[in-house]
């Protein structure tokens, strides 16, 4: 299981990643990233919510209401033109992120018998 620190920077970005596809309620996404996570991450619905309503207010995101399709009435929430761009930059960030973490995390340890400081 992967903490919930160690996701934190990152809630944004799978929002904005799963909100690309297509438009969609905080249930629905909760669900999503639950199924893709494989058990190793669970959103709580707290976390959920202030990360749409911070996107919202960021203008990343916008929301509409609408009916579902079990009938209930939801709030939707869609990437706006800025989120889009927002989400493509932070996507190449994470890329590189990626690639600087694991360039420490491969790197073989320093021999114990080094007389440098």
């Amino acid at each position: 299981m992967i903490s919930a620190d160690a996701i934190r920077g990152y809630i944004d970005l799978i929002v904005l990643t799963l909100l690309r596809d297509r438009p969609s309620y905080a249930y629905e996404l909760a669900k999503t990233i639950a199924q893709v996570a494989l058990g190793q991450y669970t959103i709580k619905q707290t976390t959920l919510y202030s990360a749409l309503k911070r996107l919202e207010s960021t203008g990343l995101v916008s929301s509409f209401a609408d009916t579902s399709e079990s009938g209930k009435p939801r709030t939707y929430y869609q990437l706006t033109d800025a989120g889009t761009a927002h989400l493509a930059d932070k996507l190449a960030e994470w890329e590189d992120t990626k690639v600087l973490i694991d360039r420490f995390a491969r790197r073989a340890p320093a021999s114990s018998t080094s007389t440098e400081p």
